[in-house]
């Protein structure tokens, strides 16, 4: 299943990896959304979006949602979350979430430090990835920490068979183009990056999208042979 927040944040290439699973996108805010139980579904991709984990006065599906993740983590269901989806693990397991230092955007590094993570450890020891969050989240307890960037100590973590991962690694050109159509998206990555924000995302990912897309999708391929019961993990949260 797929939990969807924003029309232009589906889940991209992560579903590579998923040929002859059906998958289910459900649009999580929306007021009509109808969450099925955990024990429905293999394994969950939860992604991105410009509202907070906060929102939950904004965004009553939110807290729907946040549910949904803590009875999804007691059952052990593989979940991976990307920015958002990400955070929403994060505070479905009892954790913080708040703004960060400052609003990270861009094409910038991220260090990853277990190679032998079988969803992010084809990225380390570092990658250049894409970056759009304006919130941090603690680790949660219980999680083994994953990847950091300059700008925030902690870029990814893992618990039991679920990954918050806050960079984009799904990212790759045709992705920017589709965030680019978007304005609030563009006014965002103004603000942050300055008038020039669209050709230096575009100049990022002729950079690096290339050799971002050939290492992350040994990660996505096994995070779907999680979903299938063909992998497992070396403990409970590592």
């Amino acid at each position: 299943m797929v939990l969807r927040h924003v029309p232009w944040e589906g889940p991209h290439r992560i579903l590579d990896g998923f040929a002859g699973i059906p998958i289910q996108v459900v649009d999580a805010l929306a007021a009509s959304a109808v969450l099925p139980p955990a024990h429905a579904v293999r394994g969950a991709v939860i992604m991105g979006g410009p509202m907070s984990v906060n929102d939950t006065g904004a965004y009553p599906g939110l807290k729907a949602e946040i549910e949904w993740i803590r009875a999804a983590l007691a059952a052990g269901l593989p979940m991976l979350g990307i920015c958002l989806g990400s955070q929403l693990i994060a505070r479905a397991a009892g954790s913080a979430v708040a703004p960060g230092r400052a609003p990270e955007i861009g094409w910038l590094p991220v260090e990853v430090g277990d190679s032998r993570d079988p969803v992010l450890g084809p990225l380390a020891p570092m990658t250049v990835a894409l970056h759009w969050h304006g919130e941090a989240f603690a680790l949660p307890a219980g999680a083994g920490p994953l990847a950091r960037s300059a700008l925030t100590d902690l870029q990814a973590f893992r618990l039991g068979n679920a990954w918050g991962v806050l960079f984009h690694p799904e990212a790759d050109a045709a992705l920017v183009e589709t965030w680019l159509t978007e304005p609030s998206m563009c006014a965002e990555a103004e603000g942050v990056i300055g008038p020039d924000a669209a050709a230096a995302l575009r100049n990022g990912a002729a950079r690096h999208a290339e050799v971002l897309m050939h290492r992350s999708t040994a990660g996505f391929a096994g995070f779907a042979a999680l979903t299938r019961g063909e992998a497992t993990l070396r403990g409970p949260g590592r």
